[in-house]
């Protein structure tokens, strides 16, 4: 995928606030502190198109980015634990499953898991209603260069299992080398129909 323009478009929170929707759109969703921030960057070549932070819930908005004028990826508020108020976690479902229910321009959703720690309930339960909007989810295993070949292995396998899908349908991901990005933009633009 050649990268000709990535721009940030805006942070949403309320419905009203969505940019029109020009575009297919493919958003990214995982727990606070999986790494789609850096998974975005890495798709895009840019280091801070996406704001990344080591400390988990820096993405509080729905923030939209413009890729080639011809697509968008959406990047949601991770789920889980974050260093946030309670209030504000709150705020963040009821905003995710407007999105998800509501934009009739979102093609699927790249879900993104940790390769260390595998399928977590919350991992569980998005995929499960992701189904049943019927928004056909693309699964990537980030952090991958943390673990060794026989665990990466042991990692996608058991992930599978959980999910009831073929490991194949696992795409192990590193923002570090760089790994599975050909392929997962090949899934993207699939999904966005470019």
């Amino acid at each position: 995928m050649k990268i000709k323009s990535a721009e940030y478009l805006k942070s949403v929170y309320p419905k009203d606030d969505y940019p029109a929707g020009l575009y297919p759109e493919v958003a990214f969703a995982g727990r606070s502190n999986v790494g789609k921030s850096s998974l975005i960057n890495t798709l895009v070549n840019r280091k801070g198109l996406a704001r990344t932070s080591s400390a988990p819930g820096k993405t509080q908005s729905i923030n939209f980015y413009l890729i080639n004028r011809a697509f968008y990826l959406v990047d949601l508020p991770g789920y889980g634990f974050a260093k946030v108020p309670l209030q504000v976690r709150k705020r963040w479902s009821p905003m995710i499953e407007e999105y998800c229910r509501t934009r009739e321009t979102l093609r699927g959703v790249v879900v993104i898991l940790d390769g260390r720690v595998g399928p977590t309930p919350l991992d569980l339960s998005l995929v499960g209603w992701l189904r049943e909007l019927s928004l056909l989810p693309i699964f990537a295993m980030t952090k991958v260069d943390k673990l060794s070949k026989n665990k990466l292995g042991k990692a996608l396998k058991q992930t599978a299992q959980t999910l009831s899908i073929a490991p194949e349908q696992i795409i192990p991901f590193s923002a570090l080398t760089g790994e599975g990005k050909k392929r997962l933009w090949q899934e993207i633009l699939n999904l966005s129909g470019r």
